[in-house]
């Protein structure tokens, strides 16, 4: 059971770097880029919508709106596209390269910059009523 899980976790892992692969790729169109980014930062990110030390619900978001949103995304991308996608995700984590630090600076920076859009418009709803 455990080896299942790791092996699962490892694919999820794989498809997730292909698609962030996907979205720097220029031939994919840019409404899936937009849906790539967000479930890659969302997927990578250390902030979830529920936190992971509720019990049972802090997993489930991860377990639901992740897969759902890469089979979402799959159906966006050309397949060709797709394939060489996986195929340099997969050279990637054969060889123990990862997306790296400047992949978590922009995670860090996208959720800085929903925080700010966020409280800005909080700011301007209060201060309109």
């Amino acid at each position: 059971m455990l080896d299942h899980l790791k092996e699962r976790a490892s694919r999820l892992k794989a498809e997730t770097y292909a698609l962030y692969l996907a979205a720097r790729h220029p031939g994919t169109p840019w409404y899936a880029k937009l849906l790539v980014a967000a479930i890659v930062a969302y997927a990578l990110s250390p902030i979830d919508l529920i936190p992971d030390f509720v019990p049972i619900l802090g997993y489930l978001d991860d377990l639901v709106l992740i897969p759902l949103g890469i089979a979402l995304a799959i159906r966006m991308i050309p397949s060709s596209i797709l394939e060489e996608c996986r195929a340099r995700s997969r050279e990637s984590l054969v060889s123990g390269k990862s997306v790296g630090r400047i992949a978590g600076i922009v995670i860090v920076a996208v959720w800085i910059a929903l925080a700010a859009l966020c409280a800005a418009w909080a700011y301007f709803y209060v201060t309109a009523s």
